[in-house]
């Protein structure tokens, strides 16, 4: 499979070949289950405090053989922990249960709750894979993005663009390679959030918009940090969430040539480590089978 590399006018330079993981079948339910182990990792454990509303001199005597005012059973009154005072027991308020004043959450979060969504390394590499190959699926992309008519699908432009350091200069390259209309698209669907999130730092909800791929952390990851809903990734750094987003594939994705490159040595990277590792295995077996050859002689 080949791809047409651009120019920052947006201008045909030459063509490049992908790598294998542009050819990967979709697969959308092994997507989601890498999306939703990668944002369950994400979480951070909460839970309360355990002695959160026990902290008094709240008790419950029920003994019979006890004084009216030292006993909480058979006195009329309701049969709950009451908080000591100068007088009987009686006069105390009720503390330390759920249903009273101040008291202890019923069933608060805990800290040792399992958030965790486990996955296998070979399916999440499947689902990046598979991730990767719907960014090139034209149809996939469009029900999310705003596309220009011209444009071809993957978008990859030349090494020059990782060097662009001004917002202005990142926008113009956008609307060369007619990627320009989904940024302001997303612009435009900046919206306030409704309920209490405001008051805890996330006051706006904001669509995505396009990913940028580069090599290596470059320049070009700060100059577009601030258009909304643009994203900016390193190749070591893709996974199934940002080409993804709400376990949908079809992200529209602007790669680097050099990030089509790396990706592919990634992947022949990869797959020398296995057949080493699957050799490895071979040697080790036919050692062990050795060695109980000479104990049996």
């Amino acid at each position: 499979m080949k791809a047409q590399v651009f120019s920052l006018e947006g201008k045909k330079l030459r063509e490049v070949e992908l790598p294998r993981q542009f050819e990967a079948e979709l697969n959308k339910g092994l997507i989601k289950r890498a999306v939703q182990s990668i944002e369950a990792a994400a979480q951070q454990p909460r839970g309360s405090k355990k002695e959160a509303g026990r902290q008094n001199t709240a008790r419950y005597r029920g003994s019979r053989h006890l004084p009216r005012t030292e006993r909480g059973i058979n006195v009329g009154r309701a049969r709950l922990p009451r908080l000591k005072n100068r007088r009987g027991l009686l006069y105390g308020r009720v503390a330390s249960v759920p249903q009273a004043v101040g008291g202890p959450k019923a069933h608060p979060p805990k800290v040792e709750k399992k958030r965790g969504e486990k996955i296998n390394k070979k399916e999440k590499r499947a689902a990046l894979d598979s991730a990767i190959a719907a960014c090139t699926d034209k149809g996939l992309v469009e029900k999310r993005h705003k596309l220009g008519e011209k444009t071809a699908l993957p978008v990859v432009v030349e090494d020059s663009f990782e060097k662009l350091n001004k917002t202005k200069d990142v926008l113009k390259a956008f609307k060369a390679l007619g990627v320009l209309q989904d940024v302001e698209n997303a612009k435009k669907k900046t919206r306030k959030r409704a309920g209490k999130g405001k008051k805890r730092g996330r006051k706006k909800k904001q669509k995505k918009s396009l990913l940028i791929v580069t090599k290596e952390n470059s320049a070009v990851a700060l100059a577009a940090r601030n258009l909304p809903g643009v994203d900016c990734s390193a190749v070591r750094n893709l996974n199934a969430s940002l080409l993804a987003p709400g376990c949908e594939p079809g992200r529209l994705t602007v790669w680097s040539e050099a990030a089509v490159k790396e990706l592919g040595e990634r992947k022949n990277k990869e797959k020398g480590e296995k057949v080493e590792k699957a050799v490895e295995k071979r040697k080790a077996k036919k050692k062990e089978k050795a060695k109980k050859r000479g104990k049996r002689k």
